[in-house]
C-alpha cells in the first residue's frame, strides 16, 4: 500500500495572514497600515542581522499588498574569494543561482522570515510591540494636544489617601488616558469620591517616557473662562470678550467682560435670563462665587468697578500710573477690602493696579503710613513682584 505523501511544512511567510493582521490592527488600534508594515520591517531585518553579525545594510523587504507578499531579501557581491559570507559569494555559488553571473555582479538573495531562529523572532516580535506602543502614544499625544487649554471630562478611578491626589480617566474623541489631579489643583473643600465625574480643564500635555502627561486642573482661572464659553452664547462667537479673570479657587472669581456691539450688554448676557447662565457656572464650581463686572479702558472707572460690590467715591491715580488711591464711604470700606482683604485682593489681579482704599472721612493717609507702605512695596517688588503687581492670570 503506498503511502500517503504528507505536504512539507512551508517556509513561507504567509503574506494573507500577514496583511489581515495589520488590518485589524488598523481597525481596533487606529494605527495606519503602512505605519505597522514600516516597523514590522524594521523589525525583519533587525531580526536576521541579530542572527548575522557580518550584515550590514544589504538587506530589504519587500511588500506587496495586492498580492499579499512579503519578501526578504540579501543582496551579495560576486567575489573570487569570499572574506565575509554574509556580504560576499563566490562565483561558483553565483552561477549555481544565476548562470549569466559574473565577477562584480550584485545578486539578490531571498531570505526565508520563517527560517529565523527563535532569538531572532522574539527580536522581531518586540520591536512590533514597542512600534505598536510608540504609535498608540503618539495617536494619544496628538489628540490630547490638540485639548491644552480646553474642557475635558474624567471619572474619578483612584484615590490617594496619603498625598491628596486623584486618578481620573479622561476621554477625548476614540482616545483615552489617565491623568493626576494634584492636591494643589483640587479646589479646598472640594468633596471628591471615586466613580466622580468632573470637568478638568488642560494645562498642559507633555511627552514623557511612559507615554504622553496630560497636566490638568480644578483652580486655574482657565476653567472659569471655558465654562463661560460654554454657556454663553455671545462670548463663544466673540460678541462678548472676557479681558481679565482674577480667580481664588473655592472662594470667589472677578470676570472682567467688555462687547463692541453697543447693544449689546455684556454682564447681563454672562447672566442669562434669570440668571441661569452664571447659575449654572456656580453649581459646577460647587458654589464659589461669580463677580462679573463691565472692563473699561478708563483706570479709574475700571478699578471702582473691581471694587464692586462696594459702592466707590472716587479713584485717584498715582504718579507710577499702576498705582491708585480708591476713596469709598465709611460704611462700604470692610465691604471694599472684603473678608481677610479678598475683594481688594482679586480687585488688584483683575486690574492689575495696586489698590490702596481710604475711608472717605480720612482720604489721606498719615506721612508715616505712606513711607511705610513705600517701604513695603520695595521689599515686596523685591521679593515677588508679580504678586504685589496684581498681574492678571493668564487665561490661555
Amino acid at each position: 500500500m503506498a503511502k500517503k505523501k504528507t505536504a512539507a511544512a512551508s517556509t513561507e511567510l504567509d503574506g494573507k495572514e500577514f496583511f489581515a493582521a495589520i488590518e485589524m490592527i488598523e481597525k481596533e488600534k487606529g494605527i495606519p497600515q503602512a505605519y505597522m508594515i514600516e516597523k514590522i520591517t524594521q523589525a525583519l531585518v533587525s531580526a536576521y542581522k541579530r542572527d548575522h553579525e557580518g550584515i550590514t545594510d544589504n538587506v530589504t523587504v519587500e511588500t506587496d499588498r495586492e498580492n499579499c507578499r512579503v519578501r526578504m531579501f540579501v543582496k551579495k557581491e560576486v567575489v573570487e574569494e569570499v572574506d565575509n559570507p554574509c556580504t560576499e559569494m563566490s562565483l561558483a555559488d553565483a552561477r549555481a543561482a544565476l548562470p549569466k553571473a559574473q565577477l562584480g555582479d550584485i545578486l539578490r538573495i531571498e531570505i526565508k522570515p520563517k527560517n529565523f531562529g527563535r532569538i531572532a523572532a522574539q527580536t522581531a516580535r518586540q520591536v512590533i510591540i514597542q512600534g505598536m506602543r510608540e504609535a498608540e502614544r503618539g495617536m494619544v499625544f496628538d489628540e490630547f494636544s490638540s485639548k491644552e487649554h480646553e474642557i475635558l471630562t474624567g471619572t474619578v478611578t483612584r484615590m490617594d489617601s496619603r498625598t491628596g491626589a486623584v486618578s481620573l480617566r479622561i476621554n477625548s474623541g476614540s482616545e483615552f488616558t489617565d491623568a493626576f489631579l494634584a492636591a494643589g489643583e483640587q479646589v479646598k473643600g472640594e468633596v471628591i469620591r471615586e466613580g466622580d465625574r468632573l470637568r478638568v480643564y488642560v494645562v498642559e500635555v507633555r511627552r514623557s517616557t511612559r507615554g504622553p502627561q496630560v497636566l490638568i486642573s480644578r483652580t486655574h482661572p482657565g476653567l472659569v473662562k471655558r465654562l463661560f464659553e460654554l454657556e454663553v452664547p455671545e462670548i463663544y462667537d466673540g460678541t462678548v470678550e472676557i479681558m481679565s479673570i482674577a480667580r481664588e479657587a473655592g472662594s470667589r472669581t472677578k470676570l472682567a467682560v467688555w462687547s463692541e456691539d453697543e447693544n449689546v450688554d455684556p454682564i447681563g448676557a454672562c447672566v442669562g435670563p434669570r440668571g441661569q447662565r452664571v447659575n449654572a457656572i456656580v453649581e459646577e464650581l460647587r458654589g464659589e462665587k461669580v463677580d462679573i463686572i463691565k472692563y473699561s479702558a478708563d483706570p479709574a472707572a475700571y478699578v471702582a468697578a473691581a471694587l464692586a460690590p462696594a459702592d466707590v467715591v472716587s479713584v485717584i491715580p498715582a504718579e507710577d500710573a499702576k498705582s491708585c488711591r480708591v476713596i469709598v464711604p465709611d460704611d462700604q470700606l470692610s465691604l471694599a477690602i472684603g473678608k481677610e482683604g479678598q475683594n481688594a485682593r482679586l480687585a488688584a489681579k483683575l486690574t492689575g493696579y495696586k489698590i490702596d482704599i481710604r475711608p472717605e472721612s480720612d482720604p489721606e493717609p498719615p506721612a508715616e503710613e505712606d513711607e511705610a507702605l513705600l517701604l513695603e512695596d520695595e521689599e515686596t517688588e523685591q521679593a515677588d513682584p508679580a504678586q504685589e503687581t496684581g498681574e492678571p492670570q493668564p487665561l490661555d
